[in-house]
């Protein structure tokens, strides 16, 4: 991809509350009046296919809190809590295990946080002990985790690599010193060159950067300094999230004061330079957050048409369902969503006591499935294919969605998309608006005014 152009004054018209579009219906739509014998049965119905499994395990940890962070996550120092927290998970596969098809095999596996790697390195393999006791790993499949460099070993490395794992992602957010106090994140880049040697040497098969743009301090300057070194590192992929400010939902955002913020005018810069940067070093930008070499199993997976989006973001599985455990995880199935209590008291006094974890989720009708098929096909492939799509649904995609591609109006003129006698495709500029375009097929957004979501830039 040639290096991608960024129009400041479509991006400052478009940016507005919106859903990220991990599921659909969104999260936000997931409720506790929900029959849990329904979801029971979903999942024994779920079972009784093949289908390929993607699992995913919340490691809540963290030894301390980052001040940005939106994430489900307990903060001690306690490594016995994340012992006990194991063996939990373990009671939560046995309880899952009587329902499971033994055919089923796994093509995708996930460890996320807080931070996996708080983890001693005995817990971790007690963890992969668990996993393979029960669950069948399919030749070639993709086991990714969030590492953490503070407080990384090798032997962390060491152990993950023995129980499967083949693919890293690694948090760096910024390398700035300014930016890293102001947060409550300090990582010298020192410690981050030297731990992704340390991946590199164990053998890990492919490399995720992560980083965030709109914290405390960031200047289009700085920010452009810390892309030049993680380049220079030459990962594989980057998430180059943006900062959401959501104080009401994540208390300690509180003592990131505005004024230290960048202003609105900065973060769009700030995006821009990310971008055409990102691009202009021959990573093709995925959309959303994410790029990738050209030749990532995700860029490939693009440009045939077959990328998938999930819980864990943007994925080259197909058609797997997933499984996750642990607080506030959440599965996906056939017409089901189910997600586990977020309260880590409560989540092990569940399954500690022989009951499922999940306290909230939501059941698909015809209508969510038609419109999940689509959504999901604009966030990860850029095109719909409306013969293709109608054959697959069963309905005619034009005439079933005559109202919503004709408000496409704005969107064309302004160059995002491009409406074909068979087809809807997102131009290369429209990539940055992809949660926009969604947005429009979308029969639960609720008014901008009454959006609890980040921005959709």
């Amino acid at each position: 991809m040639n290096k991608l152009e960024v129009p400041i004054e479509l991006v400052r018209k478009y940016n507005m509350p919106g859903p990220r579009y991990t599921s659909y219906p969104p999260a936000t739509q997931f409720t506790r009046e929900l029959s849990f014998d329904l979801v029971g049965d979903c999942i024994r119905k779920n079972n009784e296919k093949a289908r390929d499994l993607s699992l995913y395990f919340h490691l809540p940890f963290c030894e301390s809190l980052c001040w940005f962070c939106g994430c489900t996550s307990v903060i001690t120092t306690d490594r016995g809590k994340s012992a006990r927290y194991i063996e939990a998970l373990g009671r939560e596969i046995s309880l899952m295990k009587p329902m499971l098809n033994p055919a089923r095999k796994v093509v995708q596996l996930h460890l996320g946080g807080g931070s996996p790697t708080f983890l001693p390195p005995d817990q971790l393999r007690r963890l992969g002990e668990l996993i393979h006791a029960t669950f069948t790993m399919a030749p070639g499949a993709e086991a990714g985790v969030e590492i953490d460099p503070r407080g990384l070993t090798r032997e962390h490395l060491a152990v993950l690599r023995e129980i499967g794992f083949n693919r890293a992602s690694v948090g760096v957010q910024d390398n700035n010193p300014v930016v890293q106090k102001a947060v409550h994140r300090v990582q010298p880049r020192e410690l981050t060159e030297r731990v992704i040697g340390w991946i590199r040497e164990a053998g890990f098969e492919s490399l995720n950067v992560d980083l965030i743009y709109g914290l405390p301090h960031q200047t289009v300057v700085s920010f452009g300094e810390t892309l030049d070194e993680v380049l220079d590192l030459k990962p594989d992929r980057f998430a180059v999230f943006s900062y959401a400010h959501v104080p009401w939902m994540k208390p300690a955002q509180k003592i990131l004061k505005p004024e230290i913020l960048p202003t609105a005018e900065t973060k769009l810069e700030l995006l821009k330079m990310t971008i055409e940067k990102l691009t202009s070093a021959d990573y093709v930008y995925i959309g959303m957050d994410h790029f990738a070499l050209p030749t990532d199993e995700l860029a490939l997976a693009q440009k045939a048409r077959t990328l998938q989006r999930n819980f864990q973001g943007y994925s080259t599985r197909a058609g797997a369902d997933i499984y996750a455990f642990g607080m506030s995880s959440i599965s996906a199935a056939d017409k089901a969503y189910w997600q586990n209590t977020k309260q880590l008291d409560a989540y092990q006094a569940m399954v500690e006591s022989g009951n499922p974890a999940y306290e909230r989720g939501f059941i698909l009708n015809s209508d969510d499935l038609i419109r999940r098929e689509v959504i999901m096909q604009i966030m990860c492939n850029l095109y719909l294919d409306y013969s293709a799509l109608s054959r697959k649904l069963g309905v005619s995609v034009p005439d079933y969605f005559e109202r919503e591609i004709a408000s496409l109006d704005d969107l064309e003129s302004d160059g995002l998309v491009q409406r074909e006698s068979n087809g809807l495709k997102v131009t290369e500029v429209g990539r940055l608006f992809v949660r926009v375009i969604a947005m429009r097929f979308d029969a639960y957004l609720p008014k901008a005014r009454e959006r609890r979501h980040a921005m959709t830039i």
